[in-house]
């Protein structure tokens, strides 16, 4: 979504130095520059059992949020697990992109469950030498929220504070390109033009709302829907302006590496993403509260019913990585100012996804032409 196109091309080089752009990876549990490899979430693990594959351990990253419900849903339900027989999973959250991505590229994590802007972001630093984006797992989650007492329209957001997570994240990309199509101003660095842009960290953001240092936010789930529950209405879902209102917000990638020594293990996660996805959809209820009861054993604490239940809704559990969306993501970086137009040929690998899919009388997924060969 085309933000304002900022033309002193000079600062990029700065602000890329003093801040990785485009890594934070979505998470409404708390942003942070560290990995975290939870024990609670290996002790709640199934045990493995039967033959191992090619390799004895997979270890999984993924973020304690709703927008990983498949690895969330997935690992408490046991459903990877029984794909990899043997191979016995080893599950890692993490509370940033950065800390996924730099654990995946040290070798402390095989796979992971990711938002795009990380994504990119790891592909184009290593020269398209360290990941794969290998299937998708969620989209949509994403709301401007405000004040309903100071913006009862979308053209009262001008001259307003709205947060978002962190500059030059998925949803501050996202926010800067709704404002420049709605032919405001903003310096894409600072924040600063007609709307105030304020870089807020998902966890304190309700607080900075009640306190009123901010007039709404554009944020993923669940934190919109515990604005919601402060008090805030929902104005925009941002799944409204994508075509077939569907957008990627998390992707699974994998190490080059384990992709090419272990295929087998690679292929039997991706079984298991699909068939936790088809038990998901087709178990809504119960999913729900997997995913919750996950939650509470990672954060040691559950969400309420008026923050779960809507925020759940919001989101559309997908094999699809949306691979066009992907590029378009991209395409709205480059236009703030925020990244250099980056080469995102061969970012995707969806042969073992279809391979599948097709074994399940699902249909195959594209990769709008960013896929390897």
């Amino acid at each position: 979504m085309p933000a304002s196109r900022t033309t002193a091309r000079r600062r990029l080089a700065a602000v890329a130095t003093a801040l990785p752009l485009l890594t934070v990876a979505l998470t409404s549990c708390g942003y942070g520059s560290e990995a975290a490899s939870d024990k609670s979430s290996e002790e709640a693990a199934p045990a493995a059992s039967g033959k191992a594959l090619s390799a004895d351990t997979v270890k999984i990253g993924y973020f304690p949020n709703l927008t990983h419900a498949t690895a969330l849903v997935g690992i408490q339900e046991g459903i990877f697990q029984k794909e990899l027989g043997g191979t016995k999973v080893a599950p890692a959250t993490f509370n940033a992109g950065p800390s996924e991505i730099e654990a995946l590229n040290a070798g402390s994590i095989d796979i992971g469950f990711i938002g795009p802007s990380p994504a990119i972001n790891g592909y184009t630093q290593t020269g398209g030498k360290s990941l794969r984006i290998i299937g998708g797992s969620a989209s949509g989650g994403v709301k401007l929220v405000v004040n309903p007492a100071k913006i009862k329209t979308l053209d009262d957001v001008k001259g307003k504070k709205i947060a978002t997570p962190q500059l030059g994240n998925t949803q501050d990309v996202a926010f800067l390109n709704w404002i420049s199509e709605k032919g405001w101003k903003v310096d894409a660095q600072s924040g600063k033009g007609d709307v105030s842009v304020v870089r807020t960290d998902n966890k304190i953001t309700p607080d900075a709302y009640k306190a009123g240092s901010i007039d709404g936010a554009w944020v993923p789930e669940p934190t919109a829907s515990k604005l919601v529950a402060e008090g805030a209405k929902e104005l925009l879902n941002e799944s409204d302006l994508w075509p077939d209102k569907k957008f990627v917000i998390t992707n699974i990638i994998v190490s080059q590496k384990f992709l090419a020594e272990h295929p087998d293990v690679v292929e039997a996660v991706l079984r298991g993403s699909v068939k936790t996805n088809e038990w998901i959809n087709a178990n809504e209820a119960q999913a729900k509260a997997s995913a919750n009861e996950a939650l509470k054993t990672l954060s040691g604490k559950a969400l309420p019913p008026e923050v779960l239940d809507p925020a759940w809704e919001s989101i559309q559990i997908i094999n699809d990585p949306l691979a066009a969306t992907l590029q378009a993501e991209a395409d709205h970086a480059v236009k703030a100012g925020l990244l250099e137009k980056p080469d995102l040929n061969g970012i995707y690998d969806l042969g073992p996804l279809n391979k599948v899919l097709k074994a399940a009388g699902q249909p195959e997924v594209a990769d709008a032409g960013l896929g390897v060969g």
